[in-house]
């Protein structure tokens, strides 16, 4: 009883001291006092009918059609941090004044709603006919929406991957392809103590008998996990045991098969692990892109003689415009294995730059041009698109990390 008074006192002083309160805020007001306080952020109430609704729009949202009173009070302490979280995004927000247009915000609605096979229309009817006020979802993209910005203008920017990084997760990724790697989905319950963690397990065992039920892992992910992968649906692509949570790690490893594991606790917060396949380390294997030139007449002097005129690759096409005898052609990104034993004979004793042997063809006499050789290349991603995902995982990492800061220097009163 003495923490509901102290925060009655609260909520009291925040009327008495504050700004002038307009007829809504007032009405807002008894509205809050009415039905009670959750929890006080930085002296902006959370109502218990917020957490509600916020409870039963992630439920919702991820799968599930009527949540019953008792799904939407185990997941009650998930949606108030969801909404804290929120509180102290738009605090943050507010002192650089970032607008959010409501055309942003209805998209991201309409785009919530395409995923769910629905228009924007039917998805706030389906919300108001479960109880849930459609304001609270748009509400919670307005946050993230403006939050996404602040962030991104903030540190974008500043950003700066280098070769050497993405050379050396090349080589981290092409060392962990001669490893067994396990494809892992995440939903992370954030909770730094003991009460919040006993809350976020009972939300965890709640979320994953939804995913049980059909409800879709990925956007579950989207709406509720506090991970850096929550942008991309919990992926965390192809990774191996040491790439990972030690405690998390011992469960992939003791796991049955693919499919949802039960609620992992570690120092931070519960884990909802979605195992989705296993493989074995591959064969190595090496990729060309080749320029073969074709002599047409069967003359080995004709190729000696464009050979001694080509510098580099970039100088095939040009010199067999130069004779009608000559053709050449481009042969990107293949596995020398495809070349068949005496093509990949020739190519992998060939020098990048240089030209092989002079060979028969069915057409005539040809050489072939190496113009890059990468081992091991199969299944690692193109330059530009790690360099990308380097990026936006480093500002996602500096989002947690503002946030989690936002939380530590916040006044957070709960009831």
């Amino acid at each position: 009883m003495v923490r509901v008074v102290f925060l009655a006192a609260a909520f009291a002083a925040i009327s008495v001291f504050g700004a002038p309160v307009s007829p809504a805020s007032a009405q807002e007001a008894d509205r809050q006092t009415l039905e009670g306080i959750a929890a006080i952020v930085n002296d902006k109430p959370i109502s218990y009918s917020d957490v509600r609704q916020r409870a039963r729009l992630l439920l919702l949202t991820i799968g599930a059609s009527q949540p019953t009173q008792e799904q939407v009070q185990q997941i009650t302490g998930q949606a108030l941090e969801q909404l804290i979280d929120e509180k102290l995004q738009l605090d943050r927000v507010s002192e650089f004044e970032v607008e959010v247009d409501p055309v942003e915000i209805d998209a991201a609605v309409q785009n919530m709603a395409s995923e769910a096979g629905v228009t924007g229309e039917v998805l706030r009817e389906q919300l108001t006919s479960s109880g849930v006020n459609p304001a609270s979802l748009e509400e919670q993209m307005r946050a993230e929406i403006a939050w996404n910005r602040l962030m991104s203008g903030l540190y974008g920017n500043r950003i700066r991957i280098s070769e050497n990084q993405v050379d050396d997760q090349m080589s981290r990724l092409r060392t962990a392809s001669q490893k067994t790697q396990y494809r892992i989905g995440e939903i992370f319950l954030y909770a730094p103590d003991e009460a919040t963690k006993t809350e976020a397990l009972t939300a965890a065992e709640s979320i994953i008998s939804q995913l049980q039920q059909g409800a879709d892992f990925r956007v579950a992910a989207q709406r509720i996990s506090s991970a850096p992968t929550a942008a991309a649906g919990g992926d965390m692509g192809w990774v191996t045991i040491e790439d990972i949570d030690p405690t998390i790690a011992e469960a992939v490893r003791n796991s049955s098969g693919n499919g949802l594991l039960e609620p992992i606790q570690t120092e931070n917060g519960i884990y909802i692990i979605l195992l989705g396949g296993k493989r074995e380390p591959a064969e190595p294997v090496t990729r060309v892109d080749l320029k073969r030139l074709v002599a047409a007449d069967g003359v080995e002097a004709t190729l000696t003689e464009a050979i001694g005129r080509i510098n580099s690759c970039d100088d095939v096409q040009s010199v067999a415009n130069t004779n009608s005898g000559l053709r050449a052609q481009d042969i990107a990104d293949i596995n020398v294995d495809e070349l068949g034993p005496e093509g990949r004979s020739l190519v992998l004793a060939t020098d990048v730059g240089q030209p092989t042997e002079i060979f028969a063809v069915s057409s005539g006499l040809a050489v072939m041009y190496v113009c890059r050789r990468q081992d091991g290349a199969e299944a690692l991603p193109s330059r530009e698109d790690l360099k990308g995902s380097l990026k936006s995982r480093e500002l996602n990492m500096i989002s947690e990390r503002e946030l989690r800061n936002a939380r530590r220097l916040a006044t957070i009163i709960y009831r």
